[in-house]
């Protein structure tokens, strides 16, 4: 990788660019405004060697998926198999200028220029949908303990460039949730993607189902949830088992949770799946630190 990044600054006459990546780019021990190359005010990634490096930081991750996108199209061709890839829910920097988070996963996003656009038109071009998690997160929870978070702008952005590009959206759930708001959340952040006529299919795979989903209470708001999501009064389940509201056995967890797999399938074009084949887009290893949410 470091000589394809020399060679690319030869082409740009800047050969002195091309001996490593930021040397001013900090570790983790560092804040992202304590350094210069992704401080919000003057920082080095909003300077030409800046765009030069992220420029090709990011297209070496982009090559990756285009050649993990052609190689799962040829082998899925002809077949009745869905293919999404899946695109991280990097959301801790999200209110920065910078974006660090993103940058050193190697999406080239910042609050001037829209990283995800060239993912998701990759993914129109070999016939992927396009798979994120988040999709129950608020920001009035997350700003509590990360300010600079922001999962609701950063999500609203990644369904646009779907919306824009006219792929289809599979969501997820980051974490397990149990409570009405985060069901609430999801209802709305898939409405914001489907309204409107003309849009491409949106689902939903309900993951991470635990023991406490099938408790009396948690069980109502979850098949209330389902309820809204179909538009119509079409799911019908509820759990017996004995009157006690709860499995008498591990044999019947596991048969209740089949159930559920089964009568969560709808035909409509917005449904919540449980099956589908999903592909990770991760980068390969740039060099870049990497700033997590603490």
């Amino acid at each position: 990788m470091l000589a394809c990044l020399n060679a690319c600054a030869h082409d740009v006459g800047m050969r002195e660019w091309g001996y490593g990546g930021p040397i001013v780019a900090g570790n983790l021990m560092h804040g992202p405004d304590n350094t210069d190359f992704f401080k919000s005010n003057g920082g080095s990634w909003n300077t030409p060697y800046g765009e030069f490096f992220l420029q090709w930081y990011s297209g070496m991750l982009l090559l990756h998926g285009e050649r993990i996108c052609r190689e799962a199209k040829t082998i899925f061709q002809g077949t009745e198999v869905d293919t999404s890839a899946k695109l991280a829910g990097i959301h801790w920097h999200y209110g920065t200028q910078s974006h660090p988070s993103e940058l050193t996963a190697g999406y080239y996003n910042t609050s001037r220029r829209d990283g995800y656009l060239p993912i998701a038109r990759m993914f129109g071009r070999y016939g992927f949908g396009l798979c994120c998690s988040v999709f129950g997160m608020r920001d009035v929870e997350e700003k509590q303990t990360n300010p600079v978070s922001s999962p609701e702008d950063f999500l609203k952005q990644l369904l646009l460039a779907a919306r824009v590009c006219q792929i289809p959206v599979e969501g997820e759930n980051s974490a397990t949730f149990l409570e009405e708001e985060s069901y609430e959340q999801v209802l709305k952040m898939s409405k914001f993607f489907s309204y409107g006529p003309g849009n491409p299919s949106f689902s939903f795979n309900f993951m991470r189902m635990d023991r406490y989903l099938f408790e009396q209470h948690n069980w109502a708001r979850f098949t209330r949830f389902v309820r809204q999501m179909s538009g119509a009064n079409i799911f019908r389940a509820r759990l017996d088992f004995g009157g006690d509201g709860h499995p008498t056995s591990m044999s019947d967890a596991v048969k209740a949770k089949s159930c559920i797999y089964i009568l969560l399938r709808k035909k409509d074009q917005t449904h919540i799946q449980t099956s589908k084949a999903n592909l990770t887009l991760r980068p390969p290893s740039l060099g870049l630190c990497s700033y997590s949410s603490t």
